[in-house]
């Protein structure tokens, strides 16, 4: 077989090759098994060097731990500072987080205490902030009240604390918290703490104010006076209803029961002042019902037109409160029961008044139940409502001392017409018992001519300021068409007993028929006529010197000499004609100076 060279060739480079190969292959398994043992301690120590670094790290991290919960211990316990609120929230959040997950139980109380001493320097904070708005001067007394109970700095600040505060671990919300029943506890008594404080500072703001209304309920008007006490009443409302929309932002423990048993503790004193207050109101008023009947009237249909908002306040209270106490509600009671003896007697003393005079007229003046009637009238429809409730209550007539309900009266409806009718009743009862006790106190003088002056003064006044130009433009509404009626019959049976008694027996003695038949008869009788008459005319003159008739009213006084000059001139006149030849000059001289 014939091989080239070029093959030959090949073939030796390819044996030199696999030579040199197989000699590398045993150097390297040579070399394989010389370094294996110091690759093998090597890995050993590398993995020794690792677990080293991971030591050592770790190390470090518990090391950082615990510095870090040292700097969290110390900023825990130094207290949260106003500008610095932030950190310290972040503080307490880092410390809640840590104690789930904490192996220790040595670790988890520890933490657990930290957060406590946090939750007790956050409410400290609290506590501070409300009581330094909750101190300080009070309103003057009659300023001007303004609701400004927390400065807008103060309150953003605590709305932002509260919101952190309602975010605290409690029993409720985390069961398995070791600190979390303590600050439930803590958070309790903050809450109790800001319902005292709110409630003190706003009873001692309303103090002055209450107090300065029963001082001046004996320097000003009735109305007026109860009044005020009713706007007063009404300020305690709006600060009640204020501080419920505080307590409810205001709360660290937000649920109902609990704002509800704060809300009780922060209304306790204020509604202990009111109380107060109304008592002293009371007493002042029992101590001369005549005069301070208005004020009970006034101040009583104040609070009543705020009475449901009152019951709507109060009904925010816990349920440890009983459910029949309602002390605003007392106190409208007590002030409806002198509002009901007021109207009984009053008539008593317009009663009363027709025997104060001990059986004579010392003077034709207008009687003091008369000016008593009129002031009484024109004030009463100031608190017409205050009336009306309260006459609706004691019931038709029984402000009658037992005497019922009058014959003839009109029945009333169901329904709101009711206390308009009873008014109606009321009034009429009152202008009939003062005009019969002019009356009576008319018909107990032995002279009829000052008594008829008396009659005719009195029941003239009655007649103008209830009638002809009422005292208050809503009287005329509440007149009902009967005691019009007998205004008007008394005040002419007045006028007619006033003419009968001064200016009739004038006209009698012109009048009288002579009976002597001769004309010197004729004449002495003329003559002794005129002289009985100028002698009753001067009477009448002195009579009216002392005893002045509508003293206080010339249009009327006015109407009055027109009718007397009507009956006693046209008399005169017939008489003088009728008798000319005798003393017609002197006659006419008479005349002219009675109409001048």
């Amino acid at each position: 077989m014939f091989v080239s060279r070029k093959d030959s060739k090949c073939f030796c480079t390819y044996l030199t090759n696999q030579a040199i190969l197989d000699s590398f292959d045993t150097r390297l398994a040579k070399l394989e098994k010389s370094i294996l043992p110091l690759y093998t301690s090597t890995q050993i120590l590398n993995r020794r060097a690792s677990n080293i670094d991971r030591t050592l790290q770790k190390m470090d991290q518990v090391t950082s731990s615990v510095e870090s919960m040292e700097e969290e211990e110390a900023l825990i316990l130094r207290g949260p500072q106003t500008a610095q609120l932030d950190k310290y929230w972040a503080a307490v959040e880092r410390l809640n987080a840590t104690i789930a997950f904490k192996s220790s139980d040595q670790d988890t109380a520890q933490t657990a205490r930290l957060v406590e001493t946090g939750a007790k320097k956050l409410t400290q904070l609290y506590t501070k902030l409300v009581a330094e708005v909750s101190s300080g001067s009070t309103p003057a007394p009659g300023a001007e009240w303004s609701m400004a109970p927390f400065p807008s700095n103060v309150l953003a600040t605590l709305r932002q604390l509260v919101a952190f505060l309602r975010t605290l671990p409690l029993p409720s919300t985390h069961p398995s918290h070791p600190a979390a029943q303590t600050i439930l506890t803590t958070l309790q008594d903050a809450q109790r703490g800001y319902a005292d404080m709110r409630g003190v500072w706003a009873q001692k703001c309303l103090e002055s104010q209450g107090k300065r209304c029963i001082d001046r309920a004996d320097t000003i008007e009735p109305v007026p006076a109860g009044k005020e006490f009713g706007k007063w009443v009404e300020l305690v409302l709006v600060v009640c209803s204020d501080e419920y929309q505080l307590l409810s932002q205001l709360t660290p423990i937000a649920s109902a029961s609990m704002l509800a048993s704060s809300f009780n503790t922060l209304l306790s004193p204020i509604l202990k002042l009111f109380t107060t207050i109304l008592i002293s109101l009371v007493n002042l008023i029992k101590k001369s019902l005549p005069k301070y009947s208005f004020l009970a009237l006034a101040a009583y249909e104040c609070m009543l037109s705020i009475q449901s908002q009152w019951d709507d306040i109060l009904s925010r209270r816990s349920s440890e409160t009983r459910k029949d106490v309602n002390e605003v509600k007392d106190g409208l009671n007590t002030l409806r029961a002198v509002c009901l003896r007021s109207f009984p007697e009053f008539l008593v003393d317009l009663k009363l008044g027709a025997m104060s005079k001990g059986g004579e007229l010392v003077n034709t003046g207008l009687a003091d139940f008369v000016r008593s009637t009129i002031r009484y009238m024109e004030k009463l429809p100031q608190v017409q409502a205050a009336v009306g409730s309260a006459l609706l209550t004691l019931g038709d007539g029984n402000w009658k001392m037992g005497e019922g309900v009058q014959v003839g009266k009109v029945t009333t409806k169901s329904g709101e017409n009711d206390e308009t009718v009873l008014l109606e009743h009321f009034v009429y009862d009152v202008v009939v018992t003062s005009v019969n006790s002019v009356n009576t106190l008319s018909r107990t003088s032995k002279r009829p001519a000052i008594a008829s002056i008396f009659l005719l003064n009195n029941i003239s006044y009655l007649h103008h300021h209830l009638l002809v130009d009422p005292v208050h433009p809503a009287l005329s509404s509440l007149l009902p068409q009967s005691a019009k009626d007998h205004l008007n019959i008394n005040f002419r049976a007045a006028k007619t007993a006033y003419f009968d008694s001064n200016f009739s027996p004038l006209v009698q003695i012109l009048t009288d028929e002579t009976k002597e038949k001769s004309t010197l008869l004729k004449s002495s009788a003329t003559k002794e006529k005129l002289t009985r008459f100028f002698d009753s005319l001067e009477e009448v003159m002195e009579r009216h010197k002392f005893a002045k008739v509508m003293e206080d009213d010339e249009e009327a006084r006015g109407l009055i000499g027109e009718e007397v000059v009507k009956l006693v001139i046209p008399s005169l006149q017939k008489f003088s004609q009728k008798h000319r030849e005798n003393k017609s000059m002197h006659l006419f001289s008479l005349i002219f100076v009675w109409t001048s």
